[in-house]
């Protein structure tokens, strides 16, 4: 049996072995991260910690095993982004309108997890309502990065909104974690962390009991140490639900055994339109490196053209703003969470509101409410729902031609705590590569690949047709082979105060 403190380094493919073999119960494993998560309070990534609810899964866990039951995820600990509803556990989507409620229901997502055997360790940090690209605008304070550049002390984002997730598995005291992903929430922060965060087809993980921010975007995925843990969870949590509209009746393949390391006679595009101005040489530099492995590996590498996808951001701080409008609209102070007191009803709407929600949540809140009023919906809202659609076409079309398609996962490695908080123009930029893929609905995930000039970790993503993960994760699982990616942060919070 490994020693204890090494057991929060194992991965949930490693783990998953030595539990099978007896080597190592539940209760051992969930006990280390539980103590890991408790002294990583200087990185403010979990809400609310269930220290109790996981030792308690934990043995229920043994248990089941020792009567020769074992899910897929059987005694693995795991961490839970605080937009999924969980069951008399506080959930407040990173907002204070929320503080208090404790849903009296659990979301499909985490449902399927707990029925696979996982462990739920807590609910993660998170940008208010996923709003966010740094994780500094949630009401529970920022995140920091584990990572920290060479010779500098100065907290980093770990980007967002999934920001707590990513840094809950990255900094070693979750062995998996569950994220969303409207416009790069998954991505980005993976890229951020030296973690794999993938965004799975629109349809493919259920939104019921997800807290929405754009309903035609958001989608559920897995942020995990390694490509093979990415694929073993997502197994787990995809499927379809008759309770969400927007659930595919899709069977879920085995995402594993999809990992064959065999990309030859692949077809991977590489589009021109993610060269940018201005873009780091070391993005460039790591995305040609890319490129070699997987044309070492036996793919063919094929230069393509997204012509639309300059329009991606402008179309999607349209249509997300425009659904998070009428999302929000639901917290008005009368049925769950915070309530102000004012004069008359319409007076206590505003003062809930105005307390209730974050500077971000107010300015998309109301560019959303501007897009879709009279007078303006056609300008705005329907003309970038004709751009999504160009844009979704460009894909259909490059997919007649090539399997993949591979990208940088971010314009940039983590950057400092207040860096782009004052500029939001600067701070939605941070999409610009990921965006694309939600407007589209296709699967995509970013692989740790290499490291700043800073020591900081950069990722490569790849894109794949809807519903074809499989060929996703094969290409990462080469694309992870090749970058060798081992690299940590140093864990300086455990003795920080």
């Amino acid at each position: 049996m490994p020693e204890h403190t090494a057991l929060t380094e194992l991965g949930i493919a490693e783990a998953r072995d030595l539990l099978a073999k007896g080597d190592l119960s539940s209760r051992e494993l969930t006990q280390s991260h539980v103590d890991a998560m408790a002294e990583a309070g200087a990185l403010n990534a979990m809400v609310t910690e269930t220290p109790e609810i996981a030792l308690a899964m934990a043995e229920a866990s043994d248990n089941r095993r020792g009567k020769g039951g074992a899910g897929a995820l059987e005694g693995i600990p795991l961490a839970i982004k605080d937009l999924f509803c969980t069951t008399d556990v506080l959930t407040t989507a990173g907002s204070h309108i929320l503080d208090g409620f404790t849903p009296p229901y659990e979301s499909t997502v985490t449902a399927n997890l707990w029925q696979a055997g996982a462990v739920m360790l807590g609910k993660t940090n998170m940008d208010e309502f996923a709003m966010g690209s740094s994780n500094e605008t949630s009401y529970h304070g920022p995140v920091q990065n584990p990572w920290r550049r060479q010779g500098d002390n100065r907290a980093l984002v770990p980007g967002g909104s999934s920001g707590g997730s990513a840094t809950a598995v990255a900094g070693r005291f979750a062995m998996g974690a569950t994220a969303t992903d409207t416009g790069g929430s998954i991505r980005q922060p993976a890229a951020f962390t030296g973690t794999v965060g993938c965004k799975p087809t629109y349809g493919r993980c259920s939104r019921w009991g997800v807290v929405a921010f754009a309903s035609s975007l958001d989608q559920a995925g897995p942020i995990t140490r390694d490509v093979r843990d990415n694929a073993i969870m997502l197994g787990a949590m995809a499927g379809y639900d008759a309770k969400d509209s927007t659930s595919a009746n899709q069977a879920v393949p085995d995402f594993e055994a999809a990992l064959t390391g065999d990309v030859r006679g692949l077809k991977i595009g590489v589009p021109k339109e993610y060269v940018l101005d201005g873009m780091p040489g070391e993005i460039e530099i790591l995305w040609q490196q890319g490129i070699g492995w997987l044309r070492e590996a036996g793919a063919e590498i094929i230069d393509i053209s997204l012509p639309h996808t300059k329009y991606a951001l402008p179309a999607y701080y349209i249509v997300a703003p425009a659904e998070a409008s009428s999302n929000l609209a639901r917290y008005d102070g009368v049925r769950f969470g915070l309530r102000e007191d004012g004069g008359d009803l319409t007076e206590m709407y505003k003062n809930t509101r105005a307390a209730g929600f974050g500077a971000e949540v107010r300015r998309r809140v109301l560019i959303g409410t501007y897009v879709l009023s009279a007078g303006y919906y056609d300008a705005y809202y329907l003309k970038a729902q004709k751009v999504r659609r160009l844009i979704a076409q460009d894909f259909r079309d490059v997919y007649q031609t090539v399997d993949a398609i591979l990208t940088p996962s971010a314009p940039s490695a983590a950057f400092a705590q207040g860096d782009k908080s004052d500029d939001p123009i600067a701070m939605y930029l941070n999409d610009v590569f990921t965006v694309p893929a939600n407007l589209a609905g296709l699967p995509g995930i970013s692989v740790p690949a290499g490291l700043s000039d800073e020591g900081l970790p950069l990722g490569l993503q790849v894109l794949a047709p809807a519903f074809d993960e499989e060929t996703m994760f094969r290409v990462a699982g080469v694309l992870e082979a090749a970058a060798a990616f081992n690299a940590a942060p140093e864990q300086w919070w455990r003795t920080a105060p």
